[in-house]
């Protein structure tokens, strides 16, 4: 039945991917004005609407740069914030302010002095960092491949190994946001949430398909998910929440609850597994889900004492929300906290492309 209503819908795909194209060549050829700034851009994007994995790989190039010595910011759209326009995140923000994933930054990168902004006109939010921040040497944007209106130094395209851009299409009929020939912009691409064990073969398979849109030399990495030890949601919870211990798995598994509002949360529920928990409830929500007290609600149902709820950081951030404090109250919610692990020598070749020291900082 979604393979016949994908059908349908292919002219309509057509037409937007035609129109998407249109716009793309304005700026290819100067039509439309694409700034340039002295401060190197690190774009951080995908092709396909859902979690490809961008959180994890700004975190990686945010600390990848810091550790070269760069003074770093972060600029992203704030996709579901209540504000508009261009705003630094502060520590009165929250992510209904600034949306979950640029809170997520603030609170991971605040004690590191790096600056994070929104702004859906990125040339202004590219600007108030740096009238704000003039030290800045080097800004990664969280989602920026389709706006054209700022020209990246370094274009990172991100494609998730189980839903590859090249076997999707263009809305309505599949979940591209452009045209499948938007990977030639890209300077390099990550093949995101593979397995580590993903052999050499399999590797170069996806690399020939890659290699049919993109530009010919730039380098195809392979990426993988690494999951840290569970942590209390927040000291601020009224319930003492203890550190957790992994479970030996064993034929009793350990009974949890798993509260998700991601795009792809797949991947968690099966590490959760694979270390020896039983999920007997997943409360699945949609990307960027403004919680409720009645999802809550809903949830402590299913909880019993002794069992832990986990989440995403992502998740975490809208969970502290004030209105949901009386809700949270007596739950022991975990985070998981994610990063990225390159396959091979991926992280060397990542590294070799980011933009260098400014010779003042040198």
């Amino acid at each position: 039945m979604h393979s016949v209503l994908a059908y349908l819908l292919l002219p309509y795909s057509w037409l937007y991917a035609g129109v998407l194209a249109v716009r793309n060549w304005l700026y290819d050829v100067g039509w439309k004005e694409s700034e340039a700034f002295a401060v190197p851009l690190i774009n951080v994007g995908n092709l396909r609407v859902g979690g490809t994995g961008k959180t994890p790989h700004v975190a990686w190039l945010v600390e990848e740069v810091l550790r070269q010595g760069h003074r770093p910011a972060v600029l992203s759209r704030g996709y579901g914030r209540s504000t508009r326009g261009p705003r630094l995140a502060g520590p009165t923000d929250s992510a209904a302010t600034v949306g979950d994933e640029p809170w997520q930054y603030f609170l991971q990168f605040v004690l590191r002095q790096v600056p994070v902004a929104v702004a859906e006109a990125r040339r202004l939010g590219v600007r108030l960092l740096l009238q704000a921040h003039p030290e800045i040497t080097v800004i990664v944007l969280d989602d920026a491949y389709q706006h054209r209106a700022v020209r990246p130094t370094l274009n990172v395209l991100l494609t998730e190994l189980a839903r590859p851009f090249y076997a999707d299409q263009v809305l309505p009929a599949g979940r591209l946001r452009e045209s499948r020939s938007g990977a030639r912009r890209a300077d390099v691409v990550i093949v995101t949430k593979c397995p580590p064990e993903l052999s050499a073969v399999a590797q170069a398979e996806v690399e020939q398909h890659i290699r049919r849109y993109s530009q010919p030399n730039i380098p195809v990495l392979f990426s993988a998910y690494e999951y840290a030890e569970p942590q209390p949601l927040s000291a601020e919870i009224e319930l003492a929440v203890e550190p957790l211990s992994t479970p030996t798995v064993s034929s009793i598994a350990s009974p949890a609850l798993l509260l998700t509002g991601i795009a792809q949360p797949g991947p968690l529920r099966e590490h959760l597994e694979s270390r020896g928990y039983t999920i007997q409830h997943h409360a699945v929500f949609a990307d960027h889900h403004a919680f409720q007290p009645a999802d809550l609600a809903a949830l402590r149902t299913h909880w019993q004492l002794g069992w832990p709820i986990f989440t995403t950081e992502k998740d975490a951030t809208r969970l502290l929300a004030p209105a949901l404090r009386a809700g949270r109250s007596g739950l022991p919610f975990y985070t998981i906290p994610v990063r990225v692990a390159f396959l091979g020598d991926g992280g060397a070749a990542l590294r070799s492309l980011l933009p260098p020291l400014p010779a003042s900082n040198t």
